[in-house]
């Protein structure tokens, strides 16, 4: 049998972090010592509190039956209690706010509710893949909007075509940032804000990494508008439940019950047993500041290693990655592969394989991001590797 797979499958690269696990396991096949910077994974074990709630919960519901698709009212209450907390925002748990199944399963999803065959959705670039491959399986068209360090890592809004801007259902933004790391202000979620209701344009704000930072606490789009926005959530970062697959989207009302809609459609709940695991996690701060705290000494000890060996200081001021500027002479890839030679054995992701070609170029080229997620041992030993060795191989 000939086996056809669908023209939005076959057109897609592979992805790219599947394509780094397959080199990491390559190299350590050969007895390579690698140190994996590579996937933003977190290796500190999920708190207890979280596990402890985990266990009391499976038993709980071991005649439980299928879960909510949008989440128990106990988890979305718990949800809308930490907005109240963190951001000073009241959400209504019944109408504002729905379970997910982690950031992705949300953020790939989204396009499907609004978006119809032409339409376009505007993709932060570098960006998290989601955002473009969602929308193409969706079938609209995508306009990258380039990070550039010029810009802070900033959108220029007014760079986007006015007839582009017509066409868009949806403009995806993403701060704290993932891979530069950077964070916005008030005024730019203002401006976004703005944007969208000039142009009747939905703004997704991807705020998983709002409570890994480094200095003031970021903001949420939700603090400055409701109508038009909504905001995607994962515990994932913050409390390292990656394997726990569970997150909300919260927002307009109306944005909230088409995704509801479309939810009820695509998949199933997270499990009622991990929801009440995450309920736990949102009633503790604890671990939340101890974790930041491990993510800055780990970023502080890989920073300050690529600056002794000669590189220029990219210090984020949030997330868990590192978004480090090559050397002038060297593409994105050119420098991971040093980074992989035996002598230092690191695994660091090309940004251009974040990043997509537009007639500007490719943003990510001339970058590569490194997630803090080895031990702070490894990170030193990493750091060590990088200052002794780096400068004799560049």
């Amino acid at each position: 049998m000939a086996v056809a797979v669908s023209k939005r499958l076959s057109g897609l690269t592979g992805y790219p972090f599947a394509e780094i696990d397959a080199k990491v396991a390559e190299l350590r096949a050969k007895g390579i010592d690698i140190i994996d910077f590579g996937v933003g994974d977190p290796t500190e074990p999920t708190p207890e509190i979280v596990r402890n709630a985990l266990k009391q919960g499976a038993d709980r519901h071991a005649s439980g039956g299928y879960p909510s698709y949008v989440g128990s009212q106990g988890y979305r209450k718990a949800i809308a209690a930490w907005t109240k907390r963190r951001f000073n925002v009241s959400l209504d748990p019944e109408t504002e706010i729905s379970a997910s199944i982690g950031a992705k399963e949300s953020v790939f999803n989204f396009p499907e509710a609004f978006v119809n065959p032409g339409d376009v959705v505007i993709c932060p670039n570098p960006g998290y893949p989601p955002y473009s491959r969602g929308a193409r399986f969706a079938e609209g068209e995508i306009y990258f909007v380039n990070l550039c360090k010029k810009n802070g890592f900033l959108p220029d809004l007014d760079s986007i075509p006015l007839d582009v801007a017509r066409r868009a259902k949806i403009m995806w933004i993403n701060y704290p940032n993932n891979p530069t790391g950077a964070v916005c202000d008030a005024d730019f979620f203002r401006r976004a804000i703005e944007f969208g209701k000039k142009h009747n344009v939905i703004i997704a704000s991807d705020e998983a990494y709002t409570e890994n930072y480094y200095g003031a606490p970021p903001h949420s789009i939700l603090e400055f508008a409701r109508e038009g926005v909504v905001a995607f959530q994962s515990l994932s970062k913050r409390s390292c439940m990656t394997g726990y697959r569970v997150g909300w989207v919260a927002g307009d009302r109306d944005i909230i019950a088409a995704f509801k809609k479309l939810k009820t459609n695509i998949d199933s709940g997270t499990p009622t047993f991990i929801q009440e695991a995450a309920i736990a996690a949102l009633s503790d701060e604890g671990h939340v500041e101890w974790l930041r705290a491990l993510y800055k000494e780990k970023r502080d000890i890989v920073v300050d290693a690529f600056k002794r060996a000669g590189l220029s200081e990219c210090r984020p001021a949030a997330t868990l990655y590192i978004w480090q500027e090559v050397p002038r002479n060297m593409t994105s890839v050119d420098f991971a592969k040093l980074l992989l030679d035996p002598a230092i054995a690191i695994v660091a992701t090309p940004g251009n394989w974040i990043g997509d070609e537009t007639a500007e170029g490719n943003p990510g080229e001339g970058f590569v991001r490194l997630a803090m997620v080895p031990t702070v041992d490894q990170c030193k030993e990493a750091a060590d590797r990088i200052a002794r060795r780096l400068p004799a191989l560049i």
